[in-house]
């Protein structure tokens, strides 16, 4: 039910807390005791020692990840994962719990008013009343009803903000708040790089079962055939045995190699939070490069550029910024607190009349605590809240240079990965032609079957260790995106 208060009595009650209002409003504009807040020098080099000259340094960190995976297949799969990844809903609820307490710390900065509504319902004897004793009854009652009826607005204890210590706290809040979207944005970024890298090593690794599914194929054939020559008395059982263990070698990888997609489906089915269906999963050729899958050309920049706009960096640089204006809030406590408290409202002995004009009732009382002895206590806080900021300056200078090396890591890979490529695809060819001079060799008699065999198991090693170069060609490709800051925008 909402009660309007009669024309007398609304000056009596809007008077202390005008003042009140004004008075904040006045103070509202004191600074603060926090030190001026200077971005650090990078603490590494100017330049990326592999990474070729480019002005366009935001390339990697403006591409979107929708743009950046050509794969259809796998940008489906980065969608479901950012949809239903439990890390990520972790750092969102860590945001909006974040947001929250800088709403609560900022609601400091101005007075909290409260409304009260009371009634007094009381007895007691009419000689108490009288400051006598009585030898009888007035008109036969011997005792008095007391009724005291109260409505009032009021602000109780609102701390006036001279010396900035509310503020500080509300702009440390506020810091922790922003740490907290970078955050997200940082998991983010993990999330879609450490899909990509999953569903990669997924693809690399179900190659790998593929060229050993088809190395235990040709193994038996040949088993067969040297059965058949044995049979003959055309080979030896030396051939035969010596057959038998390609076909064995090659058995217990495809096993191996089955265990392996198992168990890198189930780390993907993790990241994406849902198993991921058949019709996204990889099927690549061992020729096949990271053209198909990602774009592979991302200009590296300048570090100034680069690092400080990667989420991590961001993070931990909006990490110290709290702490700095946390050292405001210590300061300020070496200085008076002024407090005020005001109420006004209308009392009255009878329900009818607490409105009118003469029952209004106001106060007005400020405080000032002015700290005295603290045993330390004071001077102990201020030098926990300069420790944590230097703490905090530590660990956004090693966020630089952790950044630093990733990238500069991802792209030493990326420089000599090419040539890798290129060296394992020469050895297969080599390989492959060598096992077809070794099998026509040895049919016609002309070397023995060992050669045979070695050529079988040279060429299936060459087959294994390219799958490999590729995988690395394919996840420094999504590294270095994640690196450069890609991945943060879709």
């Amino acid at each position: 039910m909402r009660i309007a208060l009669p024309r007398l009595a609304r000056p009596l009650v809007a008077r202390p807390l005008v003042v009140l209002g004004l008075t904040a409003t006045l103070l509202s504009g004191c600074g603060t005791l926090e030190p001026a807040y200077h971005r650090p020098a990078l603490p590494t080099p100017s330049a990326f020692p592999d990474a070729a000259t480019s002005d366009t340094a935001a390339s990697a960190a403006g591409v979107g990840w929708k743009t950046f995976f050509v794969d259809p297949r796998l940008r489906s799969v980065v969608e479901l994962a950012l949809a239903n990844n439990r890390d990520l809903r972790v750092a969102v609820a860590n945001i909006q719990a974040a947001r929250a307490q800088y709403r609560i710390q900022r609601s400091d900065l101005f007075p909290k008013v409260n409304g009260s509504f009371g009634a007094a319902y009381g007895r007691e004897p009419l000689s108490a009343a009288t400051g006598g004793t009585t030898t009888g009854t007035t008109g036969g009652v011997d005792h008095i009803d007391e009724h005291q009826y109260t409505a009032s607005l009021g602000v109780s204890a609102y701390e006036l903000d001279l010396f900035g210590r509310v503020r500080s706290l509300t702009k440390a809040a506020l810091q922790t708040y922003l740490a907290s979207e970078e955050a997200r944005r940082a998991s983010q970024i993990s999330v879609i790089s450490e899909t990509a890298n999953a569903w990669l090593t997924l693809a690399a690794d179900r190659t790998v079962l593929k060229a050993a599914q088809d190395t235990l194929a040709s193994s038996r054939a040949s088993l067969d055939i040297a059965q058949k020559r044995f049979a003959n008395g055309v080979a030896s059982q030396l051939d035969v045995r010596q057959a038998e263990t390609l076909v064995d070698q090659a058995r217990a990888d495809v096993a191996n190699d089955l265990t392996t997609v198992a168990q890198d489906r189930n780390a993907l089915n993790l990241l994406t939070g849902s198993p991921v269906p058949d019709a996204l999963l990889p099927e690549l050729s061992e020729s096949q490069d990271a053209s198909g899958l990602v774009l592979a050309d991302l200009p590296a920049g300048l570090p100034s550029d680069v690092l400080l706009a990667r989420p991590d960096v961001l993070q931990a640089e909006h990490t110290l910024r709290a702490d700095n204006a946390q050292i405001g809030a210590a300061r300020a406590a070496f200085f008076p607190s002024i407090s005020l408290t005001a109420s006004g409202g209308a009392t009255s002995p009878s329900l009818s009349s607490l409105f009118k004009g003469s029952s209004g009732t106001w106060s007005f009382t400020p405080q000032i605590t002015l700290p005295i002895f603290d045993w330390g206590a004071n001077r102990a806080n201020l030098a926990y809240t300069k420790a944590e900021r230097d703490a905090a300056l530590a660990q956004y200078e090693k966020a630089i240079q952790t950044a630093f090396s990733e990238v500069d890591n991802a792209l030493a890979r990326r420089a000599n990965v090419g040539e890798q490529i290129a060296g394992q695809s020469a050895q297969v060819e080599a390989a492959a032609d060598t096992l077809k001079l070794s099998q026509a060799r040895y049919d016609r008699g002309a070397d023995t079957y060992l050669n045979v065999l070695v050529a079988q198991r040279t060429l299936y090693a060459a087959r294994q260790a390219l799958i490999a170069a590729r995988l690395t060609q394919w996840t420094n490709t999504v590294t270095l995106y994640a690196a450069l800051g890609g991945g943060g925008a879709g």
